[in-house]
């Protein structure tokens, strides 16, 4: 992410404040990270993760997501705030905590010549709290969850985009994890690996796993999040459900004719808020008016209503007026 690779400032001590909330995976009171030189890549934070959940966190590219992540496990430490995953304080819990998360960061990366098994092998090797006696019992059931059974044996070079990804998470699932956190987890992929991966995270989130995902794809994260957080320039500008963010705007009624500054003022006329015309269209906020009665106004004045339609603001628009910036809404 742009800009948030920069050298870190020495951080003062973070307040011990309780940062826990009931239920949550993942919560942060305050967090903030300032780099040296003054940059602040995330400001004042707060966030709460469900347990059980599958948790988009939303934001364009430069929001702060990457460094959110980093913090939360205890990758770099913040300039102030506060933060607990699976219930303990980080960092000062990292090594009773990171054992239950899995973690995706900045893409994968294994050694091109070894098959996949022999590369999580490898990864298995350097967590100091797997038992090596189990290693290949271990491996096998993660390949074997993420659908990788039969192409264990393949070199690593030899897999497509969606398999490496595939991989990736299977050694973020090497032993049972209460947090599967995945950065930009689709990033890159064609439709089928975008498919791929999707289905994976909804598979480990049936099993009770939660799932934090950071990504700038709507489609994506509306397909397959039940919660999400908006983040715009450091800041946490949106928290809840797709839908609740969505109820939070008003509706508004868009009117088709080829008589759009007829359809205008009879709007007007009637009391509706931000009257717009286009190209053989009209809309404007529907208000507390019955849909049925703003068509019968525009029949009754003579205004040929070729369609009728209550609309929500659509992902793009919704994001947009979130964030102030576009967002890759197709993936």
């Amino acid at each position: 992410m742009t800009g948030e690779g920069a050298h870190e400032a020495a951080p003062p001590r973070v307040s011990p404040g309780r940062a826990s909330s009931e239920g949550s995976a993942i919560v942060a009171r305050g967090l903030t990270k300032r780099f040296r030189g003054g940059q602040v890549a995330v400001d004042d934070l707060h966030l709460d993760v469900p347990r059980g959940s599958v948790f988009g966190f939303l934001g364009p590219n430069g929001s702060g997501k990457t460094t959110t992540i980093r913090m939360l496990l205890g990758l770099v430490a913040p300039t102030g705030g506060a933060c607990e995953v699976l219930g303990r304080p980080m960092p000062a819990g990292l090594a009773a905590t990171l054992p239950k998360v899995g973690a995706l960061v900045e893409g994968p990366a294994f050694y091109p010549y070894l098959s996949g098994r022999d590369n999580l092998m490898r990864f298995d090797a350097a967590d100091p709290t797997a038992d090596p006696r189990t290693a290949k019992a271990r491996v096998g059931a993660a390949l074997d969850r993420v659908g990788l059974g039969a192409a264990a044996g393949k070199r690593y070079r030899a897999y497509s985009l969606g398999m490496r990804q595939r991989l990736a998470i299977a050694g973020a699932l090497l032993g049972p994890r209460e947090l599967l956190v995945l950065d930009e987890p689709t990033n890159g992929l064609d439709p089928q690996g975008t498919r791929e991966v999707r289905a994976l995270i909804k598979d480990v989130a049936a099993d009770g796993t939660t799932v934090f995902v950071s990504s700038h794809l709507l489609a994506e994260v509306e397909q397959m999040c039940t919660g999400i957080g908006v983040m715009r320039a450091g800041r946490l500008v949106a928290q809840g459900t797709i839908a609740g963010l969505r109820a939070g705007h008003p509706p508004r009624v868009r009117v088709e004719t080829p008589h759009p500054g007829q359809a205008a003022a009879v709007l007007n006329r009637l009391g509706l808020a931000g009257v717009r015309t286009g190209d053989a269209e009209v809309t404007a906020d529907l208000g507390d008016r019955a849909p049925e009665a703003v068509c019968a106004e525009l029949v009754g004045d003579g205004v040929a209503v070729r369609g009728f339609a209550v609309v929500r603001p659509s992902l793009e628009e919704l994001f947009v007026g979130l964030t102030g910036e576009g967002f890759d809404v197709d993936g």
